[in-house]
């Protein structure tokens, strides 16, 4: 069970080991301009493999249920599913029903662990096989991997990494696993935090914040739901940005600069924030294409009015 790209190569892993008898994964979405249709990667993946798949709104719906039956799956794997499994649906396999979760669990249960651990500025992240309960991922623990987190990593470039790391931990696990010789282990209570589901307003850039706060919001949002900003009576989305101390001298002194003041620092496009500078590296002019922030500035005649 899975949905986005984080769970391909959990799902072309288990494909290549195992019998895999079916796949559950989101129904399709209206997406982009049109608004067309566009299927879960999980769903395209599996029917290149030639699975089985269906796409219930929910599991609870009967027929979902009467196909989970049907397949009489040894065991269920989830990876970034997006729904709560029911008792019923975790008593199925017997088995059980097992998690490839991306986070160094009990830390970042919840929906947006990725996000989270950029954003909180954690110096390290990792995946966790977990056996599922009734709970939000507080299941005991199977497997743990770490990777450290580098300055630029974004949501992108961590969910990449984990998605590989996660799908080979997943792979070692699962014979000891089935054979019985390894045995869950109950999380921790200490430690315990949690990451609820993102809101694309959460996107929006608020300058009286600390200024290494909104670098991390940048990188964690990224790509989803993205970072941006009013400039123009528009939004200007915000890829990637740097840190930069407040700018003195030439009659601009600190106790001048105010937050949310656009600035020129470096030849590129700046805000003043709380504790610093905000210099916008690559930025995306509303109706246009991501550009460097020293093509923005060329265009952007009243960036400092």
């Amino acid at each position: 069970m899975g949905s986005p790209d984080f769970a391909l190569p959990s799902l072309r892993a288990l494909a290549q080991q195992y019998d895999v008898v079916g796949v559950v994964t989101q129904p399709d979405r209206a997406s982009g301009r049109g608004r067309e249709l566009k299927a879960p990667p999980v769903k395209v993946l599996a029917q290149e493999l030639g699975i089985p798949v269906v796409q219930p709104e929910k599991l609870k719906q009967p027929e979902a249920m009467e196909q989970l039956r049907a397949w009489e799956p040894d065991l269920i794997v989830v990876a970034a599913f997006g729904q709560i499994l029911r008792k019923d649906v975790l008593d199925l396999p017997r088995f059980g029903c097992i998690n490839v979760h991306a986070s160094l669990l009990p830390r970042w249960r919840g929906a947006a662990p990725i996000n989270a651990a950029i954003l909180a500025g954690d110096e390290e992240t990792g995946v966790t096989i977990m056996q599922m309960d009734v709970g939000l991922d507080t299941g005991p623990i199977l497997a743990k991997r770490a990777i450290r987190l580098k300055p630029d990593d974004t949501a992108a470039s961590v969910t990449e990494a984990l998605s590989n790391l996660g799908a080979d931990l997943l792979i070692e696990t699962l014979p000891d696993y089935l054979s019985g010789k390894l045995i869950p282990q109950p999380q921790p209570e200490d430690g315990t935090t949690y990451a609820p589901m993102l809101k694309k307003e959460e996107g929006k850039l608020d300058f009286t914040r600390d200024v290494g706060e909104l670098e991390r919001r940048i990188r964690a949002f990224n790509p989803w739901p993205g970072a941006f900003m009013d400039f123009d009576d528009t939004m200007l989305k915000v890829h990637r940005a740097h840190v930069t101390p407040l700018p003195a001298g030439e009659g601009l002194g600190v106790r001048a600069i105010e937050a949310g003041q656009r600035l020129i620092v470096e030849n590129q496009p700046a805000v003043a924030a709380r504790g610093g500078v905000l210099v916008l590296d690559e930025v995306q002019p509303a109706g246009k294409k991501p550009m460097s922030g020293k093509s923005f500035l060329a265009g952007a005649r009243n960036w400092l009015e």
